[in-house]
């Protein structure tokens, strides 16, 4: 995906192409393929790839002077290399980008002339308590973190050290960045074969055609997922000043989104929304919602530290505190899965 805005950089036949591990395949209707590969841009000193001049000249301006690896791109040494392979052999897979998002924003204040502006800015995404803080990265790093979270602390201050960000350096400075970035970190997921798939379903075609191409499709996502397990998006992590605002509800009038392929989140009231009312999401899948109060509450305060209350949580305080066998044994599956999904950006 583009290093930038993280819009699919592959073309929705190249992306089916490498999840189903067959390069002969072709799709129906590529006109329907909105990736313009004849406007990518690379950094011509570290070869990072953009999806237009515009995203590869933002990053310039914000971050990327700070960032940009040069010849050392493949250079274990260097310090930036050294923080990235600490952060994957200690984290739970599937790899994710929680540290060079930090990175970015100590590269963001880095390059700004105005660095009050922006220090005032990442301050107003909440922060949590001591204790708080401290769960959120053992959620993250696991029995060791102390340990693990000292030497990433190090590596970032080897690669990063900015005076103006001073306080972010220290122990607990650091703590308090890791957490923000685990709690109002919100994923984004960009695809060129799903986007293809949503251009080819608007498609006014006859009956037999739409019949044969939907055909198509159910049987492309089912051979992908026998070839390379459940689909992927490119997947990434960002912060929203106003979406990180939105409390959780489980049955939340409003839900964000990414329908422009690219890190701009749209956030969409599901139901009329008076004015003065709070706008909440959910902060669990369709699936966990639909699940009892305690296997709600249970998700929530294990990913985010708190006890739901939302209007259908009240109405249902007198259920009992239990679950079901079968959703006990379900409840041993979606720890990890809850867990690998809360952690999967690349």
């Amino acid at each position: 995906a583009c290093d930038h805005c993280l819009r699919a950089l592959e073309t929705a036949e190249e992306n089916a192409q490498r999840l189903l591990g067959k390069s002969s395949l072709v799709l129906p209707h590529p006109e329907q393929c909105s990736i313009r590969k004849d406007l990518h841009q690379q950094c011509p000193r570290c070869q990072v790839t953009y999806c237009s001049a515009e995203c590869r000249q933002a990053a310039l301006e914000q971050y990327h002077q700070v960032l940009c690896l040069g010849p050392s791109r493949d250079d274990p040494t260097h310090p930036l290399n050294k923080l990235q392979e600490a952060w994957r052999n200690m984290h739970y897979p599937p790899e994710t980008s929680s540290i060079m998002l930090m990175a970015r924003m100590v590269a963001t204040v880095k390059q700004a002339k105005d660095k009050e502006w922006w220090i005032k800015a990442f301050s107003q995404f909440c922060s949590k308590t001591a204790n708080e803080e401290e769960e959120i990265v053992h959620k993250l790093l696991g029995d060791k973190f102390k340990g693990q979270l000292e030497l990433l602390r190090l590596l970032f201050t080897e690669a990063l050290y900015d005076e103006h960000l001073s306080r972010w350096f220290t122990p607990e400075g650091f703590r308090s960045l890791f957490a923000l970035v685990g709690t109002n970190g919100q994923g984004i997921g960009t695809s060129s074969l799903s986007q293809w798939v949503h251009a080819c379903d608007a498609l006014d075609l006859p009956m037999l055609q739409r019949e044969e191409l939907d055909a198509f499709i159910d049987q492309l996502y089912k051979d992908i997922e026998k070839e390379s397990g459940e689909f992927l998006n490119c997947e990434g992590s960002g912060l929203y000043v106003l979406q990180s605002c939105c409390n959780h509800s489980c049955i939340p009038n409003a839900e964000t989104s990414f329908p422009e392929n690219n890190f701009l989140l749209h956030l969409t009231a599901l139901e009329d929304i008076e004015a003065g009312e709070e706008i909440c999401i959910s902060y669990l899948d369709c699936c966990q919602r639909e699940r009892s109060r305690h296997s709600r509450n249970k998700i929530l305060r294990e990913n985010y530290l708190f006890t739901c209350s939302c209007p259908k949580c009240l109405a249902q305080a007198d259920d009992a505190d239990v679950t079901s066998d079968e959703e006990e044994e379900g409840e041993g599956e979606t720890d990890d899965a809850e867990l690998e999904d809360e952690m999967t950006d690349v």
